[in-house]
């Protein structure tokens, strides 16, 4: 197994999806709280929608900035699943993300505070 560096611990957490480009912020929360979980090592876990996936994890850079990338295998409305993808950081403590299955979004990711401000729609919640 490869060596994770150090800077995977910034990404460790549960990070709280609220928005997404392609559905509806009703659909996210559809089953479970929609969430990316990031163990800092190389294993994650994904959920939105009816989607459920565990997620192979390789922390590297992309243009230049920390990045952690994944690939998974799931279950979408019972169906085996299977896709990847990546997480940066952007604003604000946030993670910016770029998942292609079936349709190609962004999600936004920021961290908890133990609240929600329904007026910020752009962010995902780290939860301990």
């Amino acid at each position: 197994m490869a060596k994770v560096p150090g800077f995977a611990k910034a990404f460790a957490g549960r990070w709280r999806i609220v928005e997404m480009d392609v559905w509806e912020n009703d659909f996210l929360d559809l089953v479970e709280e929609a969430h990316l979980t990031l163990k800092g090592s190389a294993d994650g876990e994904i959920a939105f929608g009816a989607l459920k996936g565990f997620l192979d994890v390789r922390y590297g850079t992309r243009d230049g900035s920390a990045c952690a990338e994944f690939s998974g295998e799931g279950h979408d409305e019972n169906d085996p699943a299977c896709g990847r993808g990546w997480v940066v950081f952007g604003t604000a403590g946030r993670l910016v993300g770029y998942i292609p299955q079936r349709q190609r979004f962004k999600a936004s990711f920021a961290k908890e505070h133990g609240f929600f401000n329904s007026l910020l729609t752009r962010s995902i919640r780290k939860t301990a």
